[in-house]
């Protein structure tokens, strides 16, 4: 068995799409429209499907706003650079939610930073 994505509503595709791929540089995998659901999956991420697990976002037709709750806690990404990463991301336009430094009950390097939804991503330090 595997994790094969993670699925999070989107309330603007496109948006959600140049944050992922542009912003996180990701890759657009594949994007299908649902019609007769009124609704479009696009997937996103590293590397290919068959042996990377990847982000499905769902944009339900006509739903700009989601309430997150406070249940979901966040999607984790490591990264090579931590700081560089950080700094490309706010001259990118993305909303930084904590700087990069190491844990506090800790020494592992992460950041914090919101995808346009509010989703919020775990930059962590290799």
């Amino acid at each position: 068995m595997r994790i094969l994505h993670t699925m999070i509503r989107v309330g603007e595709l496109d948006r959600s799409i140049r944050f992922y791929t542009e912003i996180l540089g990701m890759k657009l995998l594949r994007k299908e429209d649902y019609p007769d659901g009124k609704f479009t999956l696009a997937f996103v991420g590293y590397g290919d499907e068959l042996r990377n697990s990847v982000i499905e976002l769902t944009y339900n037709w006509g739903v700009e706003r989601y309430d997150l709750g406070d249940a979901f806690g966040h999607i984790a990404i490591a990264v090579d650079d931590i700081y560089h990463a950080v700094d490309r991301i706010r001259q990118a336009g993305g909303k930084i939610l904590r700087e990069a430094g190491p844990m506090r009950h800790g020494s592992t390097v992460i950041a914090f930073v919101a995808d346009p939804d509010g989703y919020k991503i775990e930059l962590i330090a290799k």
